[in-house]
């Protein structure tokens, strides 16, 4: 499809959760519900705005930093499974030449991960000691789109488990500097000691969030504090349990528990009104592309399809300050054969995916 091909979505466009219209165009590269005059190719289905992966890390994988290949290919996954909007939730490679390329995905970057001193996946954060938290802050701040990263909680070796990672003072100076800055600060958090900290120094996210609790849960509501699940992540705890039982039977026990009440957690924080999103973690151990996957993890958590349908689509989009399927809107969507809110399922199969008005896959 050229450049000046006119595009013709018709079927059912699910604009928003309740609004569904019969069909739009794409005319350079934009979307308009008024009828051109120019002839148009037609695609017929049911139309989605492009998914959002929330939680995703193009330029990585569990070694560290990746070449330009290596991201490509890793980009192109996700954009083939209709992944096209991806917050990149911490990467130590430079994507920025991604933005150029108009037939790869757009990202939202949170710059690299700030951890404490051996205290994360080695060759994946900046490491550094509280002292130094704000100044890091505010480097990634600059570096990134409107994000930070902290990593929150990691396994402490003397303790034998999962513990902060930072004192309340300096997440608190640290979360300021990054709102001063005009950037959203967000944190990796498996286990339960450091959220309330965090979410009372005024983050905006927590990644995972298995340790809320009957305590911190209303806390989060009160907030606002989203959350990203990542349960394709939280699948793997058992198999990373078992790996670490013999020097750490503490951390083991507790991965599992963690694991054991995941979808009772999402759903507790879900009916407490707390945002959830779709995010898979791809890009460390994961494979790219599993962000259908993901939206079905929800469903079985118990949110509903419709509502698991807006953590990837047009609820993340407003969240992340990027606009649906409304006239004008840059043409980022995915065709589907069938109703994905009757099945979320359908999702793992897309039709068409329209990038910037180009029919790509």
């Amino acid at each position: 499809m050229s450049d000046q091909t006119v595009l013709h979505v018709k079927g059912r466009v699910l604009v928003g959760p309740e609004e569904v219209k019969d069909e739009l165009w794409v005319v350079d590269g934009r979307i308009s519900y008024e009828r051109p005059r120019a002839e148009a190719v037609t695609v017929r289905g049911w139309a989605l705005p492009g998914l959002v992966d929330a939680h995703c890390h193009v330029g990585l994988d569990h070694h560290g930093a990746v070449d330009e290949a290596t991201s490509e290919k890793q980009a192109l996954t996700d954009r083939d499974a209709g992944t096209l909007l991806i917050r990149d939730a911490g990467s130590p490679a430079d994507t920025r030449w991604i933005d150029d390329r108009e037939d790869l995905p757009k990202i939202i970057r949170a710059g690299r991960h700030i951890a404490r001193t051996r205290r994360y996946i080695r060759n994946f954060a900046h490491e550094i000691e509280p002292d130094d938290l704000v100044a890091y802050v505010a480097q990634e701040a600059r570096r990134g789109d409107g994000w930070v990263k902290l990593v929150g909680d990691w396994i402490d070796r003397d303790a034998g488990d999962l513990t902060a990672c930072w004192p309340r003072e300096a997440v608190e100076a640290a979360i300021a500097e990054a709102h001063r800055l005009g950037a959203r600060v967000t944190a990796h958090c498996f286990a339960e000691d450091s959220l309330r900290d965090l979410v009372e120094a005024g983050i905006d996210c927590i990644e995972h969030a298995t340790g809320l609790t009957e305590d911190t849960i209303p806390l989060f509501a009160e907030r606002g504090v989203a959350i990203v699940p990542t349960l394709v992540n939280i699948a793997t705890f058992p198999a990373l349990a078992a790996g670490g039982e013999s020097r750490f039977p503490k951390w083991s026990a507790h991965m599992r528990r963690l694991h054991e009440n995941r979808y009772d957690t999402v759903r507790a924080a879900y009916d407490a009104g707390i945002p959830v999103f779709v995010g898979t973690d791809a890009g460390g151990s994961l494979p790219h592309g599993l962000v259908a996957a993901e939206v079905a993890e929800l469903v079985k958590a118990g949110i509903p399809p419709i509502h698991a349908l807006s953590a990837t689509t047009w609820g993340a989009r407003e969240w992340l300050g990027r606009p649906v399927l409304e006239e004008g809107a840059p043409a980022d969507l995915v065709v589907y054969e069938e109703d994905p809110r009757a099945d979320v399922r359908v999702l793992a199969g897309p039709r068409r995916v329209v990038l910037n008005g180009r029919v790509i896959g």
